[in-house]
C-alpha cells in the first residue's frame, strides 16, 4: 500500500493534474476558460477532504460557553465551512461538466474524479 501524500502542495498539484487530464482534449479557447475553474476545483477537493477528516475525528457539533450560565452545543465551525464549500464545489463541477461535449469520455473521467475524491482506484 502506498504511503498517503500529506504535503498540501503535492496533493494540490496531483488533484490539478488529474482534473487537467480530463480536459486535455479541449480546444485552446475553451481550455483557457476552464483553467481557473480547475484551479479552484482542485483546491476545494483538497480542502473538503481535510475538513471531512476533521469532522470525522471531532464530530459535527462543538460545545460553547458564553458567559457564566450560557452554554450548549452548536454546529462545529468545520461543518459550516464544509457545507458552504461543498455548494461552491458542486457549482464549479457542474460548470465544468457543461463545458464538456456530451459524447466525450472525459465526462465520465470527471464524474469518477468527483465520486472518488481524486483518489485513484487500485
Amino acid at each position: 500500500m502506498a504511503r498517503p501524500i500529506t504535503n498540501p502542495q503535492t496533493r494540490l498539484k496531483r488533484a490539478r493534474e488529474e482534473l487537467s487530464a480530463v480536459f486535455a482534449d479541449l480546444d485552446e479557447k475553451r481550455r483557457k476558460t476552464v483553467d481557473k475553474l480547475l484551479d479552484n476545483a482542485a483546491f476545494m477537493s483538497i480542502q473538503l477532504e481535510d475538513l471531512r477528516a476533521v469532522i470525522t475525528e471531532n464530530g459535527v457539533t462543538s460545545e460553547y460557553q458564553n458567559g457564566e450560565n450560557q452554554f450548549g452545543t452548536k454546529k462545529s465551525p468545520e461543518v459550516e465551512v464544509y457545507l458552504a464549500m461543498i455548494k461552491n464545489y458542486t457549482a464549479i463541477i457542474n460548470s465544468l461538466c457543461a463545458m464538456l461535449p456530451t459524447d466525450n469520455p472525459a465526462a465520465s473521467k470527471l464524474l469518477e474524479f468527483v465520486t472518488t475524491g481524486g483518489r485513484r482506484k487500485c
